[in-house]
């Protein structure tokens, strides 16, 4: 099977990439960024990365012309970038999907979108189901541009589907593991990991008592992965992710443990971190069943496990 992976270069599509070559296939990346995460599959005779934009039309339609499978990864992500450059999260997230959707479209090809659990919004019917309602805050408030992007791109697969093309929306929960981001950016756990290798104070937003669940990156591929191969999964969004929840606060005190760091926990406003424009969630959790059932994926590593191999990773970096 021949894989394109938009995006690839990343955190979740350097780990796709890898489980693609590992089952033996040929796997190709497309991705303006550096190499730095694919750095070691540049070996492998089956692997190719292309370090272009997915606007870029042409190259585009010729990678997914070459596909037997496409998964689209390529956003931009990250709420230092949603609160900061909402037109181009906008942009890219919306015209970039369009462009891989009409190209799949266009030579026959399933597509595999990448989604996230940020367009259920403000929803407090937890765990989220699927087919729930997406609850979002004012248009005024940058912080939501993302999950409008992305839940713009769901619209635009679904629409496809309509029209034949095979298509699977995936709503990924947090996932996280070796390779995620570089310290003290991104997101919550690599600031964590950059204030507790210093022996820093770790920065809880607010109480600490808002609620996540997290998705070790192996489930994830696992999962993304069976979205792929199985066809029962078409024409539907799955949630990705893993029941086991837990609080900002009780996430920092399980890190600070696991590292052994003298660090201790300091509570902090959100204006104190993030720009006007930005709303915390209370709760994320994920109902699972479609992961189960359609794509017979269960979430396996418990945080603990997870976080202790992810530390460990950063510390060898």
């Amino acid at each position: 099977m021949k894989v394109l992976i938009t995006g690839g270069a990343g955190f979740l599509g350097s780990h796709l990439a890898e489980a693609w070559l590992d089952r033996g296939q040929e796997v190709t990346i497309l991705d303006p960024a550096g190499d730095l995460k694919v750095r070691h599959l540049r070996a492998n005779p089956h692997f190719r990365a292309i370090r272009e934009s997915v606007l870029s039309r042409e190259i585009l339609d010729g990678l997914v012309a070459w596909s037997d499978l496409v998964y689209h990864l390529a956003a931009v992500v990250g709420v230092e970038h949603y609160v900061g450059d909402p037109y181009q999260v906008l942009t890219v997230n919306i015209n970039g999907t369009q462009e891989v959707l009409t190209a799949a479209f266009r030579h026959g090809k399933k597509v595999v979108f990448s989604s996230t659990s940020e367009v259920y919004g403000r929803n407090t019917a937890v765990p989220f189901d699927e087919d729930g309602d997406r609850v979002l805050g004012s248009t005024r408030t940058d912080r939501w541009c993302y999950a409008t992007s992305k839940a713009a791109g769901e619209h635009f697969c679904f629409a496809f589907a309509r029209m034949g093309l095979r298509v699977v929306v995936l709503r990924y929960f947090n996932v996280y593991g070796p390779r995620l981001d570089q310290m003290d950016r991104g997101r919550v756990m690599t600031i964590f990991i950059g204030q507790l290798r210093r022996g820093e104070p770790v920065t809880v937003i607010g109480d600490g008592f808002q609620t996540r669940t997290f998705t070790y990156v192996d489930d994830a591929v696992r999962a993304t992965v069976q979205a792929g191969l199985r066809a029962e999964a078409e024409g539907q969004a799955i949630n990705v992710g893993s029941e086991e929840e837990v609080s900002i606060r009780d996430l920092a005190a399980r890190m600070i443990r696991i590292t052994g760091s003298p660090s201790r926990i300091s509570f902090v406003h959100q204006d104190a971190v993030y720009a006007q424009g930005y709303e915390d969630i209370p709760r994320r959790v994920p109902s699972v069943r479609r992961m189960r059932e359609l794509l017979s994926v269960r979430a396996e590593t418990t945080l603990d496990v997870g976080l202790g191999q992810t530390i460990e990773w950063f510390k060898r970096q």
